[in-house]
């Protein structure tokens, strides 16, 4: 179960008369536009002087991605020999919930069909070769591009300047922690789930940086300016009982445009669905053919503007052998400023305190020769890919999603992650910091 304060969004706003834990009030921004029309210049020139900066010192980039289009008809979410709505759940379970069930389908437990058969419990392959540069796919869709900066080679990048102040500053003796776990029983971890042609949904934003600070996606009939294609039976973190006050996270990858053109769409505090519309402190949609970067003061589903599923730690990457991307992180005290791909920040002024965005990496010396296969992945991938600052929460808390093939796993990883400091990790230098306004 959960060892920590609930990760949030330490948010002075007004959420339906409660005060919400994590995204800092942001400044009313007069633009209200989705990533797919900005202007090109505006945001990708600054992934371009990123990447710019991280490929001076990593090796060159090759574009892979084997994943093919999803073949099935458009409809909600896969191919199905029913026309029932139906949600693919991240362990590959398949769950297709009556209408009159759309808030409890969550509870199912999920059927895993897609986990590696071993003679061992939870064993793993733990020496997969990393192809650096090259993009993670999830349910055939390439989450973002390979050279984008989540996905970069930082093994070699320069240490920031402030590597050793900032890290004083992040509770150093502090272990890391595997922030998730299994659905059925915990609903510990962020569950995520994939479809394809989900209907529009009205949203009725619950805050007051909602309707600033999300994307129009005009409803059909001209009924409203915010309409996403989330299904309705989509999971919440924490299940359907967690805390009103709670993150409840909900992460939906539209697979339309498989491999390399799918959407990603994410809600902070959402509370269960009834009937539309849905209702959520705030949204966030990610094109993922691009680079572009949310506007310059925007938060998302995250503090920092960052998208959370090509940044947490998945089951299936573990089983696999390799995560291929930087992994998000909280921490309790951060700074007022971000570092792109980061684009907003939620805590207090103090040039010491860690902005979003901030990315370390994991001392190249760091011995994992003992630590069990399923450890070993994740500590070389933060010594390659490294750990990304995220969102405000328990110190050196990494997320996860949630499934019940962590069961056999998560012990024995959040032992070999008890042997990791903070003090082992060094700060790189991915571009200059912004202050929040």
């Amino acid at each position: 179960m959960h060892s920590g304060p609930h990760h949030g969004h330490d948010h002075p706003g007004d959420v339906a008369g409660f005060a919400l834990p994590g995204h800092a009030e942001a400044l009313a921004h007069p633009y209200t536009t989705t990533l797919r029309s900005l202007t090109p210049m505006s945001q990708t020139s600054r992934w371009i002087s990123l990447s710019l900066v991280l490929s001076a010192c990593s090796p060159s980039l090759s574009e892979t991605d084997a994943s093919t289009a999803d073949s099935g008809p458009l409809r909600e979410d896969v191919s199905l020999s029913s026309d029932a709505e139906a949600a693919v759940f991240a362990d590959g379970s398949i769950d297709t919930p009556s209408p009159q069930d759309a808030t409890t389908a969550s509870d199912a437990g999920p059927q895993s069909d897609s986990a590696p058969t071993s003679d061992v419990p939870g064993d793993v392959p733990g020496d997969v070769a990393v192809s650096p540069g090259s993009s993670p796919t999830i349910a055939g869709c390439r989450m973002l591009p390979p050279d984008n900066a989540l996905n970069q080679d930082i093994s070699r990048a320069p240490l920031h300047p402030q590597s050793a102040t900032y890290i004083a500053a992040m509770n150093p003796t502090r272990a890391m922690h595997a922030d998730w776990g299994d659905w059925s029983t915990n609903h510990y971890g962020i569950p995520w789930q994939t479809g394809m042609g989900a209907a529009p949904v009205a949203m009725q934003w619950t805050t007051s940086w909602g309707p600033r600070e999300s994307e129009m996606r005009p409803c059909p009939g001209g009924m409203g300016a915010f309409c996403y294609p989330i299904a309705t039976s989509a999971r919440i973190e924490g299940g359907p009982s967690a805390s009103a006050a709670s993150d409840r996270h909900v992460l939906y990858l539209d697979r339309a445009g498989a491999p390399n053109n799918c959407t990603l769409y994410e809600l902070y505090n959402a509370q269960n669905f009834t009937s539309p519309p849905w209702r959520a402190a705030n949204g966030a949609i990610f094109d993922l053919s691009t680079n572009a970067l949310r506007m310059d003061q925007w938060t998302s589903a995250d503090a920092a503007g960052l998208p959370i599923l090509p940044t947490i730690v998945r089951v299936d990457e573990v089983l696999e052998g390799a995560i291929r991307h930087a992994i998000r992180f909280t921490m309790a005290r951060t700074g007022r400023a971000f570092i792109h791909p980061a684009t907003h920040a939620a805590g207090t002024a103090g040039t010491n305190l860690p902005p979003m965005g901030l990315r370390l990496r994991l001392r190249a010396a760091f011995d994992d020769s003992r630590l069990t296969p399923a450890t070993r992945v994740i500590i070389r991938a933060m010594k390659t890919y490294g750990i990304i600052l995220a969102d405000n929460g328990s110190d050196w808390f990494i997320t996860g999603d949630s499934d019940d093939r962590w069961s056999p796993l998560i012990n024995e990883i959040n032992r070999g992650l008890g042997s990791v400091r903070g003090m082992d990790f060094e700060v790189v230098n991915t571009g200059p910091t912004i202050p929040q306004g």
